[in-house]
């Protein structure tokens, strides 16, 4: 090798086509003029846009159809794009992007590189975007699309660094925003670094559906890559982020133990920031688990499936035209035994054949013979089953109680109760948590059934029940069950209409260490509001 500083120039190409190949599929198609986008810049900034509405998508790990990149990139042109645009043309826009521009119409792309050390042309296969099968909630097939390792790194490439470099720069830079009490920008920091750990579990997820596709299609030079970066995130992210949370920890403890009631709107801010970027490591241990798991799944699925090639290069293969036909032709009295030729092409049980060894063994009696006077009689008591039924159903209704009269307690005291409320009163009394999660499912029912109300009219409800006789269904009933608790509270007579809705704008909630029967769990849900009626929005 004459110049050292070409070599992997190969790799290097393969950036620079990711962005060349782009925007020649963009210039060279005049379908854009159609659509009022005449300049190379507003078609730029349409595809890029689309690419990081995607990559969101992705990274969320949520399907992505072609009506909801119709629906962002209508959202974006009221906004922001201003074209002359319907809702149909929206959507043959963003169809002529996916399926033209950035999957070629479904034809393989390649960018031709140069290998300096081999002296040869290199083809470089590029792919941005790729497809999977999905079903909706009411079963309908639709498409989804999502982010491939090239569209990642094209997407990476315009903010980020090298692979290798990126998680260990995002951690210094967050590690050094921690000491400085800046928390505002290590969220930002901890966030990007959960990104980049999401990114690489989906990579060896791609990797393990190309290889079950066709092993052969996955280079050698793939896999030890994509090894050797998971191991370089094993071998560093753990314990680092476990000491991470530990000191974030120690500082929200510290902010509790100040009196909250003369927090200042900064230090309210830095807390808050604080819970977030705890949530965050959490997430980021989660997701090292992932990582490791998957690690170990992509090497046995790669050995297994190289084994399989191996297998199959031992199967004896024969012209079927010398070995059949021309065989046939000859001597057609052969086909009276062409069934024992194509015998194996068809996958059908093999007939039975008399064993004789299994004769001769001594028959055990399947069942033993009995007098008719001597049957057993199973005595079945239906009285105390019933019993037994109702007070285990009785047991489970006081746990659904328990729980919405802890949710109320609160509401009477306040006017307004959010879960993250509520999480606060359990840890400052554990005995609570329990309370308000004697199951991770009840807790889970109780909350759908509450968002599906919406509001919850008290007076309306006592007059329904007033009118309509209602039998016992055995299951849980939220409208019942909140004026049964009302009636056993008298004093909380001033609640008359509840309103239930989502805080999606907030920080989910966390309960950690919950103990069920199949051990310690965690429970992530989107904030709740219950507020009365003319309380604090």
């Amino acid at each position: 090798m004459k110049y050292d500083f070409l070599k992997n120039f190969p790799e290097r190409m393969k950036r620079v086509g990711l962005y060349a190949l782009l925007m020649t599929n963009s210039t060279q198609k005049f379908t854009w003029k159609d659509f009022g986008i005449e300049s190379s810049d507003q078609q730029l900034v349409l595809l890029f846009a689309i690419l990081l509405f995607l990559m969101e998508e992705s990274l969320k790990e949520e399907p992505c159809t072609m009506d909801d990149i119709a629906a962002f990139v209508m959202g974006l042109n009221d906004t922001s794009l201003h074209l002359p645009l319907s809702n149909e043309e929206g959507y043959d826009l963003s169809s002529f992007v996916v399926n033209t521009i950035l999957s070629n119409d479904g034809s393989p792309m390649y960018f031709q590189g140069f290998d300096f050390e081999k002296n040869e042309a290199v083809p470089i296969r590029i792919s941005y975007i790729a497809n999977r099968i999905v079903y909706t909630a009411a079963g309908e097939r639709r498409t989804s699309y999502y982010l491939t390792d090239d569209g990642y790194s094209l997407l990476l490439g315009t903010l980020e660094v090298e692979n290798n470099l990126k998680l260990t720069i995002h951690e210094m830079i967050f590690q050094l925003h921690l000491e400085k009490q800046s928390y505002d920008k290590a969220l930002e920091d901890v966030r990007n670094i959960f990104n980049l750990m999401r990114i690489q579990v989906q990579k060896i997820q791609e990797a393990m559906v190309r290889i079950k596709r066709n092993a052969l299609d996955y280079e050698i030079s793939e896999y030890r890559k994509i090894l050797e970066e998971d191991l370089d995130t094993i071998d560093s992210t753990k314990q680092k982020f476990e000491g991470y949370r530990k000191n974030v920890q120690s500082r929200e403890q510290e902010f509790r133990s100040m009196d909250a009631v003369h927090f200042t709107k900064a230090e309210e801010d830095k807390l808050h920031d604080l819970q977030e970027i705890e949530g965050y490591l959490s997430r980021a241990i989660d997701e090292y688990q992932r990582i490791l798991g998957n690690h170990f799944d992509l090497r046995a699925l790669y050995d297994s499936e190289l084994e399989k090639i191996s297998d199959m290069a031992a199967v004896q293969r024969f012209p079927l035209r010398g070995a059949l036909f021309e065989k046939v032709l000859d001597n057609p009295d052969v086909l009276e035994g062409i069934d024992r030729f194509l015998y194996p092409l068809f996958v059908k049980d093999p007939e039975r054949m008399f064993n004789i060894n299994r004769a001769l063994e001594p028959q055990s009696v399947l069942e033993e013979e009995r007098d008719e006077g001597e049957a057993d009689t199973d005595v079945f008591d239906e009285e105390a089953w019933r019993r037994e039924q109702e007070e285990a159903h009785r047991k489970k209704m006081a746990l659904y109680e328990n729980c919405l009269t802890l949710l109320f307690d609160m509401l009477q005291e306040t006017g307004r109760v959010t879960l993250h409320d509520v999480l606060k009163r359990t840890q400052e009394d554990p005995s609570l948590l329990s309370v308000l999660i004697p199951t991770p499912e009840i807790f889970k029912e109780i909350m759908v059934e509450l968002l599906k109300a919406g509001e919850l009219d008290i007076d309306a409800l006592e007059k329904e029940r007033a009118m309509y006789i209602q039998e016992e269904t055995g299951s849980f009933a939220l409208s019942l069950m909140v004026l049964q608790i009302l009636e056993k509270h008298p004093a909380w007579n001033k609640i008359h209409h509840v309103e239930i809705y989502r805080l999606d704008q907030y920080t989910p909630v966390v309960f950690y260490d919950l103990e069920t029967p199949e051990g310690l769990r965690t429970i992530r849900c989107t904030n709740v509001c219950l507020k009365l009626s003319g309380g604090e929005v």
